[in-house]
């Protein structure tokens, strides 16, 4: 590319996985005809980022770049776009592309993508061959077709979180049809979990939290929870035998599923969304003897997140975050790793200059 046809670019980088990230320079391209440039205003911490910059997941590439919860507006726009304006406030999830030509992107289910989605970080361009290089950034350049639209009653900051987290949750709740007259439980109540127990109250159901300890009652119930069990407590277990019509466990962390295989009802499904390092051990006649279904879920398609979206913004619906600044970003590592964190870190982007 010449110099005419590409931007100088602030970021915050990591550039090995034993190093903390730091300010960094890159070469954003110009919109082509289809693509859109955002300026980011406010970019999300997910847990997979810290994953990403330490190579927890030995799949890294360098200088990598972290950020999938994007929210920010148009600044630039190719000749052919039409959804979108300068001006316009915009947004992007985990994903940029897609092969749009298998089943799962004809069915709009571009996660699935036969040919592997393009991630929005480190992640392969389907037309440079480049890594992709997230939102930790002053902007970045995308399709339009996988840029989506905030609602404009929703807080901006607290909206970003709802490109990853929010469609996380989302997705398997109504895939699984969770509603009115329902039970249904969530394990854990982290980033995730906060956004599981608001989706299923706006969804009609009957929400219960499962905590291993009673301090997160109060708050749980704040953010909509009709009950809080104590997971530990086995005789409290028992008395929920066989009640629940679906369980969405948001747990990244090594934990025995069976009690709450034990809980659902004949025929229900638990769904990970959460994903351990380890595998977890099923014990095999829980699902037998009455049916139950043990599922998974990844995020969603283009299509259900903007669906997403739209439903947050008739509901009133955002993640509970905290607002740092980039150069912020170190610390926020460390606290996220011990859950210090209510619920959702987000980066005012505007800081970095």
């Amino acid at each position: 590319m010449t110099a005419e046809t590409t931007m100088k670019t602030k970021v915050y980088a990591a550039l090995s996985a034993d190093k903390p990230l730091q300010l960094f320079e890159i070469e954003r391209r110009a919109p082509r005809e289809t693509e859109v440039m955002i300026e980011i205003l406010y970019c999300g911490v997910c847990h997979s980022d810290l994953h990403q910059a330490r190579n927890e997941w030995h799949n890294t590439k360098y200088p990598c770049v972290p950020g999938h919860e994007i929210v920010g507006k148009v600044v630039q726009a190719g000749a052919q776009v039409k959804k979108f304006k300068i001006g316009d406030v915009a947004a992007i999830g985990c994903m940029v592309d897609s092969c749009g030509q298998c089943d799962a992107c004809k069915e709009n289910l571009e996660q699935h993508c036969k040919k592997t989605a393009t991630f929005t970080y480190n992640s392969k361009d389907r037309k440079t061959g480049e890594n992709t290089l997230g939102g930790y950034s002053q902007r970045i350049v995308a399709e339009e077709s996988f840029v989506l639209r905030v609602p404009e009653n929703l807080d901006l900051a607290a909206a970003a979180p709802l490109l990853c987290a929010g469609i996380t949750t989302y997705s398997p709740l109504k895939r699984f049809k969770v509603g009115k007259g329902q039970k249904v439980g969530v394990i854990g109540l982290g980033g995730l979990g906060h956004m599981a127990v608001k989706f299923a109250k706006a969804f009609g159901a009957h929400v219960v939290v499962f905590s291993r300890s009673h301090s997160k009652e109060p708050d749980a119930k704040r953010l909509g929870a009709d009950e809080v069990i104590i997971s530990t407590d086995k005789a409290e277990m028992q008395k929920h035998a066989g009640s629940f019509d679906f369980i969405l466990d948001t747990v990244a962390a090594d934990h025995d599923i069976n009690a709450y295989m034990e809980i659902l009802k004949r025929e229900a499904s638990l769904c990970l969304v959460g994903a351990p390092e380890n595998p977890l051990a099923v014990e095999a006649f829980s699902l037998i003897f009455q049916r139950r279904n043990l599922a998974g879920s990844l995020i969603g398609g283009i299509q259900e997140t903007q669906e997403m979206l739209d439903f947050c913004g008739k509901n009133k619906i955002t993640s509970d975050i905290e607002l740092i600044k980039i150069d912020e970003i170190n610390q926020a590592y460390e606290r996220l790793l011990k859950s210090d964190v209510k619920y959702r870190f987000v980066i005012d982007m505007q800081h970095l200059k």
